[in-house]
Formats: structure tokens, sequence, C-alpha cells
């Protein structure tokens, strides 16, 4: 039987970073042999890979870019295509997506991988998940999940994401205990019950895993999205954090003070805007070496996502690094009358406005080459008398949140849907970036 609660997650920090230097001497041997991308890099940088055998080593070795993924993408495939198993791409919420190749043994590491992370959210064999996210679409995350519940010996309703008739007729149906979704969705089917009479507070759920968005702040205190989820309905929400490049998923444990760094799988560092290590406690942009990844692994990629460690010890035992909610991506961070800001920030207000039916954020450069933040709302039952006060009232609660206020503009519902739920796009699209 496998064990989901590996030793080294509660080894001493030396003990951790001992065992990834000895796994990152056997990954840097795999790229010289099987990467032709690596393998050139390693060339003309005239990098001695002999040299490096501490993790402090890796800063020797240039930085991959999600351009480089884009360009080269053959050139990261370190297998024949016949052992090619899955074919995944990247959700391209900010670019084109990227292709992934993935072999069985590769399958089985992702299955592991998630695996680990629903032990450490409290998940046991004889659980039953309801899937609330796709499968299909070459969408990683739930052909994961389907396979680490299966690993561990779980039941799993596959439902997918949407249609909360469906889900309910699920949830009474086969009695499922955990459901995995994006947390805004958890108030669309709290809606829908309340609207149909179904008394959600006697299903079976007990608790919900988390992904896509953030449920709390910096402070691990639940943010405003997941504050109204709990008044609403007093279940357990656990965050998750992954990225198809990672192929690793960091999940919270049951003392929600960030998610877990799952050592075998992944090395992490946190670099500034000079590719250089920030300071312990700052934040930077999380870099990632992945072990273990046959078909397409990665050495120091930058994922784009800003993000702290936190290494004080954890309640439930385990002594790994966490990684805080996501502060915001690098490429939309945004300077707004003397503020910085991410858009992820301004999601959170809006999110906690009753009346604010839909949205999406843009953000477009002015003539002296400032960021200007338009928010387009729709709102139900909103007439031309209420909009000045829903703009006032709008206003204040971004300043008491944010110190500062975007411009409002109201939107039909159904103009916002088809912008921000385009049906190429896996997620939501809720932020468009037009600056020079």
């Amino acid at each position: 039987m496998m064990n989901f609660t590996p030793d080294i997650e509660y080894q001493p920090q030396m003990a951790i970073r001992q065992y990834q230097e000895c796994e990152l001497i056997k990954m840097l041997d795999y790229l010289k042999i099987y990467s032709k991308f690596y393998r050139r890099l390693f060339q003309k940088e005239k990098i001695n890979l002999d040299k490096i055998t501490a993790l402090t080593d890796l800063q020797h070795i240039p930085v991959t870019t999600k351009e480089d993924l884009q360009q080269f993408n053959e050139d990261f495939f370190c297998v024949e295509r016949s052992k090619i198993v899955d074919y995944i791409t990247t959700s391209g919420t900010l670019s084109d997506p990227t292709t992934f190749a993935m072999t069985d043994r590769d399958l089985s590491r992702l299955a592991y991988n998630e695996a680990l992370s629903f032990t450490c959210a409290g998940a046991r064999k004889g659980d039953i998940f309801q899937l609330m996210t796709t499968i299909d679409k070459r969408f990683m995350a739930g052909l994961a999940y389907f396979l680490g519940i299966r690993m561990m010996g779980c039941g799993i309703v596959r439902v997918g994401n949407g249609i909360p008739e469906l889900q309910w007729d699920s949830i009474k149906r086969i009695s499922p205990n955990t459901m995995i979704c994006v947390p805004s969705f958890i108030l669309k089917i709290i809606k829908y019950a309340e609207e149909h009479g179904i008394d959600y507070h006697r299903s079976n759920i007990r608790k919900a895993v988390c992904i896509g968005e953030n449920l709390r702040n910096e402070n691990f205190e639940l943010n405003l999205l997941g504050q109204k989820i709990k008044e609403k309905w007093d279940i357990e929400l656990y965050s998750t954090y992954a990225s198809t490049e990672m192929s690793t998923t960091f999940c919270e444990c049951k003392a929600g003070k960030g998610g877990h760094h799952h050592p075998e799988l992944i090395i992490c560092e946190l670099l500034d805007s000079n590719d250089n290590p920030v300071e312990e406690g700052g934040c930077g942009e999380l870099t990632i070496t992945t072990l273990g990844v046959e078909g397409m692994p990665l050495l120091r990629f930058k994922t784009g996502d800003m993000v702290r460690f936190h290494y004080e010890p954890c309640s439930c035992g385990r002594t790994t690094m966490r990684i805080s909610p996501i502060i915001g991506r690098k490429n939309q961070m945004l300077k707004f009358k003397g503020t910085t800001l991410y858009p992820a920030s301004i999601f959170d207000v809006l999110n906690h406005v009753d009346y604010v039916e839909n949205y999406y954020v843009e953000v477009t450069s002015n003539e002296i080459g400032t960021d200007n933040i338009t928010v387009f709302i729709g709102c139900k039952e909103c007439t031309e008398e209420t909009q000045e006060k829903i703009i006032k009232d709008m206003k204040d609660k971004f300043r008491a949140k944010l110190r500062v206020s975007p411009d409002i503009q109201f939107k039909a519902i159904e103009a916002i849907r088809q912008i921000t739920l385009p049906e190429i796009k896996r997620k939501p699209v809720k932020f468009f970036d037009k600056r020079k």
C-alpha cells in the first residue's frame, strides 16, 4: 500500500535540502541526455554540470520562460512520441496555450501528487469526491484529480463544471462528502439550492477542495470570497495551487496556513525581477524545477506567480515549506494612483458585492504612460436611477479595501458572460490587459 504521508515531509529542513540536491543531480543528468533544449542551453552557456551539486548552484543556470516553451515546444520533449500517452495544454489565460506531453509514468506521478495533496487536506480511503471541474478539453487538473482519487481508493462522481441542478441531483443520489470546485461556484450552487428549496445544510458534503481562486489573504485569514461561503455554508475549505507546467500541487492542511511543498516532486525558488533570490520572507516570482517528470521536465521555470514562502513549523507536523496565497501575476502588476495592485485584489472586492452578478477588469495606458483601470459590472435590476448610488457604493468599497477606486461602468450581464466565458477558454477570463 502506498504511503501518502511520506517521511520526507516531516524531516528537518537540512535533510529535505540534502534529499533534493541528490534528486537535482539525477535530473540534470537526465536533461543532458534527453532534452534537446537544455542540452543546447548547457553548451551555449558553458555550464559544467559537475559543479551544480547544491540548490544554491542553480543560480548559475539561466531561467526558463513561458516564451521558451512556446518557441521551442517540442525541443523540451524528452521521449519519443510512441511513449507519450496523453497530450495536455496550458489554459492559455495570458498567452497561447502550450502543449505538454505526458508518459504513463508521468500520469502515475500526477496521481501520486494529488493523493499527497488530498491526504494533506484530510481525505481518507472510502471518501467520495464530487468533481465539479472539466476532465476533458486537454485539461490537466481534472484528469489529475480523477487519477489521484482513484489511487487513494476513494470514490468519485464526475459531474464536471456548471449545471447546479445536476450537481444537487448527484449530491442527493450518491452522497459525496467532498467536492472539488472553483470556490465562487460554491456560491452559485448555494443560490440554486435556496431558490429551489434544497436544504444544503443537511447534505453529506463536509468539505470543499478549491482551485483557481484565492480563499485567503496573505495573513491566511479567509478573504471576502471565503468569508461569504462560510457565512452561508459552514463546511471545511481547502485551497490548492498548481499549474500544468509544475505537474505538482500545493494544498493546505487543516491549519490553513499555506500550500505544503512536496519535496520529492519539485524544487522551488523565489526570484526578484533580476532573477536573484529574494530575502527570506520577501515576495518573489515562484520558479520551479520538476523532479521525476519523464516526458517534459522543466529546469528553473518562471511561473509568473508572485508568492511568499513560509518556513514556520505547522501544527499538522509537516516541516515542509508552505506557499502563500497567490499575490498576483508578475506581468499583471498595476500602478494606479501611486498604489501597486494586482487584479486579484480587485476581484476580491467584487466577489463580496451581492448585487454584482458578473464583471471583468480592463487596464489601459493613458497619455502620460500610467495605468487606467476600468471595472465593467453586470447587475440585476439595475436602473438609471440606481446606477449613481451603486457607483458611489462601489467606489467606497474599493477605497476601503485598496485605498483607490477604479472607473466603474455598467454592462449587460449576458454581454459580460460572453466576454468572460469564451468557448475556446477553460477558465473565466476576467482581466484584460490593453496597455501599450
